[in-house]
Parts: structure tokens; sequence; C-alpha cells
């Protein structure tokens, strides 16, 4: 068989066949909590994780009962920003802990964690190692530190109205949390 037929058939039972059967034996195992233990990662579990990234699958992952051990939050923001603010608070009314570092380059802070143009907004924290840039909803941050897929963090792009921080009565746009991995590459992590 070439090698180029091979690999088209190695792709389709991939994405038809073993990867739904991967999905679900990792699930099975993250809820009865065998995947779950605090030690660091194998190098046969970090190969894993490269192989077979949750980051970018259609299906939302089912959580574990287990809660997450370390909310906290550093947060760059410009010192005119005041919307800022009110995703801090939104943040700790969820239980997080901040760190809030008023700076005037914050672009440099973007440059720094490799934020993508397209996805910038007006802020950025680091939660437990990812990037969270603008005003990503609480639930998804949490979902991002109990899933911990493979990608550099989560935005919400620009400063959509009725997002947290952003709140202005009944008014809502319909916005996107998008997750971004190191490579530029975007995937939807949540809807509004």
């Amino acid at each position: 068989m070439p090698y180029k037929q091979f690999i088209k058939l190695f792709i389709y039972w991939w994405q038809k066949r073993l990867r739904p059967i991967v999905i679900t034996i990792c699930l099975t195992a993250g809820v009865l909590g065998l995947l779950g233990s605090n030690a660091p990662m194998s190098h046969a579990q970090s190969h894993a994780q490269t192989i077979f990234p949750t980051s970018f699958l259609n299906t939302q992952l089912v959580s574990t009962t287990r809660g997450i051990q370390n909310k906290s939050a550093t947060v760059y923001r410009s010192p005119d920003c005041t919307c800022c603010g009110g995703w801090i608070d939104h943040l700790k009314a969820q239980g997080f802990k901040i760190k809030d570092f008023r700076t005037p380059d914050i672009e440099a802070v973007k440059q720094k964690y490799n934020v993508p143009d397209k996805l910038t907004s007006c802020h950025t924290a680091i939660v437990n190692g990812y990037v969270i840039e603008g005003h990503v909803p609480a639930q998804d941050i949490k979902r991002l530190l109990q899933e911990k897929p493979n990608v550099i963090g989560l935005s919400v792009p620009q400063m959509p109205m009725g997002t947290p921080g952003m709140e202005m009565g009944n008014k809502k746009d319909p916005f996107s949390v998008l997750a971004f991995d190191n490579t530029g590459r975007t995937a939807v992590f949540n809807e509004y």
C-alpha cells in the first residue's frame, strides 16, 4: 500500500473509529480518578497528551468531581481601564485570588505570553500557567483548569457587551470563548 494512501486511511480510521474510543477510555479513567493524581506527568502521559490533545474536540468533556486546588490569577491591565476591575470582581466572586498589576505597556505583556493579535482584549491574566485574555467567564476558566487541555489559554477577543465586567443592563452581544495553542490555531471553547 502506498504511503500516502496509508496515511489517508489512518486519518479516516482515527477520526471515525479510534478517536471516539480513546476519548471514551480517557474520560472514563478521568471520571473514576485513575488519571487525576496530583503527581507530575510521566513521559508517557505527556506524550499521550501531545498525540491526543483534548483542546480541539467538538465535545464537552465530563468534569470530574474533584475541586480545583489553586484558583489564583495574576492580572495585567492598563491603569485607565475600568471594565477590567469589573472582571476582577467577577473572578473574586467565583473564589479566585487575584494579584492585580497595572501597567502602561499592556502590549508588551501580550507579546510576552504569545497572545495572537486577532485575540487581544483589554487585559491579560495568567491562571495556573494558562493565559486568559479578556472577559472570559469564570466558569470557562474553571473548566479549563479541570480539563487541562494542551493549549496556551482562552480568549474573548475585543470587549463584547454582556461579558463579565462589561455588563450593560439587558444588552448582550453574542460571543465565543476561544482556545488557542502555540501555533496560533483557535477553536471554540464555549459560546454565549
